[in-house]
């Protein structure tokens, strides 16, 4: 897998929070702890919407003293989370569905004070050593976006990390190309070919910057990180952001090599340019592309494409076509439409014109890809996974590579998203279309909500997530347990309360009425089920018939019409798994109860099961391919509720 990065911006109107008011939010929140977690979030939530996007970063570059009251507070706030936590494990007699519901205001509680701390004021911190403490608007606006494409692709490097790179379109630049002291800043950069890192263009009325990373062996991180450092040594960037009227969009990548070796030439972005190809010939166009064009081959040979030897990447056909394709047309969605129609494989693809530097084109096709598009504040944020657009805004819109754009045409699968930067933020800046071309208005019922956050996908000190959630798992064991085994007559027993065991099940198990339970899951998730299984039929002493079989064998082959005397638990991590979900459907509309074990709130099975039991608080996420900490804490809720 490989992920895509993208943003587009447009100023701000809103004004930048004041010092006074950012106080007097986190003191109030302070003040309100007597009324528990759920009071002390509110005041923080608003702090961190506050310091969002530009405003945030204005209200806080140069002004340290703010910075520093913020901190201060915050480890007030962390301080009172940590005393709320340690009440629900005080061992005092507490009701289950009270300890969900701290736990649920727990979490919000700890993500505002964790995105104040880590996202807000570390994206100031970085904003400013990019642009220096006393840059103009402007400038502070174009590396806020630069820093926001770089933490993106820092997070979606666990989709692969071979290469990496970044384009910037910076256009109102008012740069005079013909003036010496420009001339000698360009000289060196506008003529390698195979569009390298510290590659320019002069593109009509935009620069284009291109910065890339490639390295067969390396540590997460170490990509961005050489990128950083050479948009920060960039003068050229440096004068081009300074103009009062600059404006930056940028195009991102990082790769797992599929088609082509692991080096700068193949990384993407690439641009249009052929071999032969006079400058200006043809409109200037840049791409990325996750999954593969699988006749790319006979796409170079159908066009007659002249593409540079050293770049052996499929990606390369995408900006080539686009660019010949907008000649063709006189148009550049179309000319981006006819070139991903006529495309094979599962693909998910960005690119940008200098004809047009405000706009972003995506495309998906396919089961293998994803495209999230963030309705960030005044931006538009895009990534491969919803964990890359979190950090600046929760709500977004998902391509759907999949469903045809109308039943009697399913050849018509895929779709294309054009992003308006003039409008950037809003829904209406958001151009939906089929890959036929027929219209695909978007409804504010698709804008989804991301069910993670910054806090549930950092890696911390650790150098990869395994051993981050092999570490983590006592603790989310603990977490599993806690508030739920109680002393009764002199003998533990656990206590989950009616939102996990719901009064129907308890007299449907009294009753006789429920007769057969069958835990299902599907891959680690099914293997917990069985230990569950094991310890309930042990218990239950041959009164019920308890089996654990996996999601897709009992909807595959032990369905019946009537299924209202079995009870079903359900395994899940995300809740979000199909195989899974699908079955709780079906078992469902045959009459079954079902029972949910899951780590996520919110999830797709919290709302299909008649009960839920949380394993962790409720939203313990893993990264790394191995469950771990997540099996772990799955066995022990399937040991409670048995």
């Amino acid at each position: 897998m490989c992920g895509i990065v993208a943003l587009l911006s447009r100023p701000s109107q809103r004004p930048a929070p004041t010092r006074d008011w950012l106080f007097s939010r986190l003191d109030a929140a302070i003040d309100a702890h007597a009324d528990g977690p759920g009071a002390v979030a509110g005041p923080v939530e608003e702090v961190d919407a506050a310091l969002k996007g530009l405003p945030g970063v204005q209200a806080l570059v140069g002004h340290p003293e703010i910075s520093a009251g913020i901190v201060a507070r915050l480890d007030q706030i962390d301080a009172l989370a940590l005393a709320f936590e340690r009440s629900l494990e005080s061992g005092g007699v507490v009701p289950a569905d009270m300890i969900e519901a701290t736990n649920a205001a727990l979490i919000r509680l700890k993500d505002a004070a964790w995105a104040v701390r880590n996202d807000r004021l570390r994206t100031a911190r970085a904003v400013e050593a990019l642009s220096g403490r006393d840059a103009g608007t402007t400038s502070l606006h174009g590396y806020l976006l630069v820093q926001q494409a770089l933490s993106v692709l820092d997070r979606l490097e666990v989709r692969g990390r071979d290469s990496a790179g970044l384009h910037l379109f910076v256009w109102g630049h008012g740069l005079d190309v013909e003036d010496p002291a420009v001339r000698s800043l360009l000289e060196q950069r506008l003529g390698d070919p195979l569009f390298t890192s510290g590659s320019v263009r002069l593109a009509g009325e935009a620069l284009s910057f291109v910065y890339k990373a490639a390295a067969e062996i390396g540590e997460l991180g170490d990509n961005t990180q050489t990128i950083r450092q050479a948009i920060d040594s960039d003068s050229l960037l440096r004068v081009a952001l300074s103009s009062p009227n600059s404006r930056v969009a940028v195009l991102g990548h990082t790769r797992w090599a599929s088609v082509g070796i692991i080096s700068e030439p193949n990384a993407h972005p690439l641009n249009h340019e052929e071999e032969g190809q006079s400058a200006g010939a043809l409109p200037y166009v840049v791409a990325v592309l996750n999954g593969d064009v699988d006749n790319h081959i006979d796409l170079v040979v159908e066009h007659g494409l002249r593409i540079p030897g050293p770049i052996t990447t499929d990606a390369k056909v995408i900006p080539a076509l686009v660019s010949r394709h907008t000649v063709d047309t006189g148009n550049l969605v179309e000319g981006f439409r006819r070139t991903v129609a006529s495309f094979e494989g599962s693909v998910a693809i960005g690119a940008a014109s200098a004809d047009a530097p405000n706009r972003v084109l995506l495309a998906l096709r396919g089961s293998g890809q994803g495209v999230y598009v963030g309705l960030a504040d005044d931006t538009f944020v895009v990534a491969s996974e919803p964990y890359g657009i979190v950090e600046e805004t929760a709500r977004f819109v998902r391509l759907d590579g999949e469903s045809p754009a109308h039943a009697d045409q399913p050849a018509s699968r895929g779709q294309i998203l054009v992003l308006d930067g003039a409008r950037a933020g809003d829904l209406a800046g958001l151009r939906r279309i089929a890959y036929d071309g027929s219209e695909l208005p978007i409804a504010e019922s698709e804008v989804a909500i991301a069910e993670v956050t910054t806090r549930d996908i950092d890696r911390g000190a650790y150098p990869h997530f395994l051993l981050k959630e092999i570490s983590e798992a006592p603790l989310s064991f603990r977490k599993t347990l806690r508030g739920k085994i109680v002393e009764h007559d002199g003998l533990l027993r656990a206590a989950l309360g009616a939102r996990t065991i719901p009064q129907s099940v308890v007299d449907g198990l009294r009753s006789g009425r429920i007769r057969s339970v069958r835990v299902i899951g599907q891959g680690t998730a099914a293997v917990a089920g069985q230990s569950a299984a094991v310890l309930l039929d042990e218990l239950v002493e041959s009164r019920l018939d308890v089996r654990a079989i996996t999601a897709t064998e009992l909807s595959g082959f032990h369905l019946a019409v009537d299924m209202s005397d079995m009870l079903v638990i359900a395994v899940s991590q995300s809740g979000t798994t199909t195989d899974t979900n699908r079955t709780v459907d079906l078992v469902r509309g045959r009459g079954a109860t079902v029972i949910g074990i899951v780590n996520r709130r919110n999830s797709d099975l919290t709302d299909k099961a008649d009960g839920v039991l949380y394993t962790s608080d409720g939203r313990d996420v893993e990264m790394s391919v191995a469950s771990t900490k997540a099996f772990y804490a799955q066995v022990a809720a399937g040991a409670l509720l048995a």
